[in-house]
């Protein structure tokens, strides 16, 4: 038994539910005479919706395949050898539930360690090999393309990337070492350090070719056909497949600290895996692979068995999973269809909402207002949405034209909503105004129709009190930008009934969003935190700390902006209004600042000022404030921060506010952008012991986003 052999055999045995992918060898006559070609089709048997992964048992089915091709090349029966998948999906790398269930520091490196074995023997084979993306690839699904002498990209790929460092990984089977030295450091740090902590975002099929990943991009229609005869006439010398010189001078270097620069603007030090990506890719530079291979299997190992990977593995879970199947939500098939949608208030929300409603449900959408003038300029948004859409080719013309007829406005809430089967409200934060809204919607919609509102901190009891049905009230809060954020916190009033809350939960999922079951308590779930934690950062520059020595204080949470921004973006008036919302209800946890009043009678709308093109504090807004004169360090700043979100998180978990800790951290990932590298909050402050000291127990079990014991 070879070592490889051995290695793959031990780490299958500890993950014996891994669903292997085959690696089936089939031999095809290329075009031109070229010769025979070895094809390797990864496949796991089932269709597109189970995308193809590499764990032991697969690596192990692919060495084996390369036993009987390199043995055919060495015959001299083969020409070339090729690697495809199956439909739509080429591979989307490791297979992360087998990562979960590693324990020892031995084991992790054994699972860099078998995969480099295995890909290794690919750039060993005596013929020219080949790799066809024909569809989605991803981490290892990418690096064992890289191995291979050439490549061809379909333009149909959707999502092409790696995006390890998103998880707390890096790319470890070659990604690091072997891409900085095909397309240069710089292109290779953009889609190692940049794409993945942009949220992940993905590369399509002809951006992989524009970068020189791929050396050809053909059609999905007949693209294994164009790629073997393009295989072809690089085996017969027709095409010659030129390469740019990489420069291993400064320019090398230059690309590193740019990436260390993107990687301190993203995560500021708090999440190692970029930073060890950047030093094997720093590394690279002299070109040595074996070097780089081991660099990656160290790295690999360490991440695996740190706590930001188990993390980023439990946020992946939480999104893929959790986000898809909402804990707590009503027997679907309890659910009214919805033939027709009507939005009360045409600004800005209640534009955008009316813009998503037609685009994911595609069915009739009337905004109403006040006045004329207000319903026509939110029709108008609306089409001129659309009409952007169509610009950038994301629709054609005749799903412009379709979408725009589809959305309407009028005056008479009667002719309006009497055929409506979902209504949603998205008017002046104030309960009475709410009140009466729902008041006249419940005179002329039919008895089944849903009321839904879009209130960020008001109570969906209260607003449904007065009603003849208040069993068809919910909360059906969405995050800004709408466009953007998945979240729809979905708030189930003390009367809201099963068959009102399971429409919801269908509407959430037709407009793609990640539905979360919320108990209607104030400011529900990702406000409530936010505002707990904004909270506490306010009173400390109240209390005298400065602003800077704050921002400083946080970093470590490497969240995707400032408290201070996030103010300005969200605007001091709803903070300060939701702020005292949350006040009264819980006086002797939430305070309101006056400083923060005073900006809003000022009619700021933030703390900085961008007057100079650098960011600074407004010098209007710093005379405005009257602070104390205690100052904090930072390190002071995020304990003070961090106790105040722990208690609150227990509260709300004690309240029943939702089920679970886990939804609090699907909440904060998908609604406020909460990096997956912490798993949310929760586990970060497990993590970090804040759970124990100030609750006297962490939020999850051991081996939940942790090292199992």
């Amino acid at each position: 038994m070879s070592d490889t052999t051995a290695l793959l055999k031990r780490a299958h045995e500890l993950f014996p539910d891994e669903v292997v992918t085959s690696a089936h060898v089939r031999h095809l006559d290329l075009p031109l005479g070229a010769g025979r070609l070895a094809l390797i089709t990864l496949d796991n048997g089932f269709d597109h919706t189970k995308p193809t992964t590499f764990g032991p048992g697969s690596l192990a089915k692919l060495s084996e395949a390369l036993d009987q091709v390199e043995a055919e090349a060495e015959a001299g029966s083969i020409a070339a050898v090729g690697i495809t998948g199956k439909p739509f999906i080429f591979a989307v790398g490791a297979d992360l539930k087998g990562v979960e269930v590693l324990k020892e520091h031995s084991d992790a490196l054994a699972i860099g360690k078998g995969g480099h074995d295995v890909f290794k023997r690919i750039a060993a084979l005596p013929v020219p090999t080949f790799t066809f993306y024909n569809g989605a690839a991803m981490g290892g699904g990418v690096e064992i393309g890289l191995h291979c002498d050439y490549r061809t990209v379909s333009t149909g790929v959707p999502a092409f990337s790696l995006p390890e460092c998103f998880l707390g990984l890096v790319p470890g089977w070659g990604g690091c070492t072997i891409l900085p030295n095909l397309i240069g450091p710089a292109k290779a740090i953009s889609v190692i350090i940049e794409n993945s902590l942009s949220q992940n975002r993905q590369l399509k099929g002809k951006q992989v070719f524009d970068l020189g990943i791929a050396d050809a991009v053909f059609a999905p229609a007949d693209f294994l056909e164009q790629s073997l005869l393009w295989a072809a006439t690089v085996l017969k010398g027709e095409t010659v497949v030129e390469r740019p010189e990489i420069d291993r001078g400064e320019a090398w270097d230059a690309a590193v600290a740019h990436g260390r620069a993107v990687a301190d603007s993203k995560v500021h030090g708090a999440a190692p895996a970029p930073y060890r990506a950047l030093d094997i890719i720093a590394a690279a530079k002299d070109g040595d692979y074996q070097a780089g291979f081991d660099a990656e299997d160290a790295a690999l190992a360490d991440l695996i068995m740190g706590g930001e990977l188990r993390s980023g593995i439990y946020a992946f879970n939480l999104v893929q999973k959790r986000g898809k199947r909402p804990f707590g939500a009503p027997d679907k098939s309890l659910a009214r269809p919805v033939t027709k949608v009507g939005v009360v208030g045409a600004g800005l929300m209640a534009s955008q909402l009316a813009l998503l409603f037609v685009r994911q449900l595609k069915v009739p959408v009337v905004l109403t207002d006040i006045d004329q003038a207000r319903v026509d300029k939110g029709v108008g948004y609306v089409h001129e949405e659309i009409d952007k859409l169509l610009g950038k080719g994301r629709i054609n013309q005749d799903t412009a034209n379709r979408f725009k007829g589809l959305v309407s406005g009028s005056l008479d809430k009667a002719a309006a909503f009497g055929d409506a089967d979902f209504v949603i409200e998205a008017v002046f934060e104030e309960l009475g105004v709410k009140q009466q809204v729902f008041a006249d919607v419940e005179a002329v919609v039919s008895p089944t129709c849903i009321l839904a509102t879009n209130t960020s901190s008001l109570s969906v009891t209260e607003m449904a009190a007065k009603l003849e049905h208040p069993e068809r009230v919910v909360g059906f809060h969405f995050f800004n930008p709408v466009a953007v954020l998945p979240l729809l916190e979905i708030v189930r009033g003390e009367r809201t009934d099963d068959a009102s809350l399971a429409t919801a939960f269908g509407v959430a999922k037709q407009l793609r969003k990640t539905g979360v079951l919320v108990k209607d308590a104030p400011a529900f779930v990702v406000n409530r935190i936010l505002t707990r934690f904004m909270g506490e950062i306010q009173h400390v520059i109240d209390e005298g700390t400065p602003i800077d020595v704050v921002e400083k204080g946080v970093e470590p949470l490497g969240l995707p902006m400032s408290p201070i921004v996030l103010i300005e973006l969200v605007g001091p008036a709803i903070a300060l209004h939701v702020s005292e919302t949350l006040h009264a209800a819980f006086p002797e946890r939430f305070s309101v600042s006056e400083n923060l009043a005073r900006v809003v009678k000022a009619g700021k709308r933030g703390f900085y000022s961008w007057a100079t093109g650098q960011q600074e504090i407004d010098p209007e807004v710093a005379a405005l404030l009257q602070v104390g004169d205690v100052v904090l360090t930072p390190e002071q700043v995020l304990d003070r921060a961090l106790t105040a979100v722990a208690e609150e998180i227990a509260l709300m978990l004690d309240e029943g506010v939702v089920a679970e800790a886990q939804d609090i951290d699907l909440c904060l990932i998908t609604g406020a952008g909460w990096p997956f590298h912490l798993g949310g909050i929760t586990p970060y402050l497990d993590r970090s012991g804040v759970s124990l000291r100030v609750n006297g127990k962490p939020f999850l079990a051991p081996g939940i986003a942790s090292v199992p014991a």
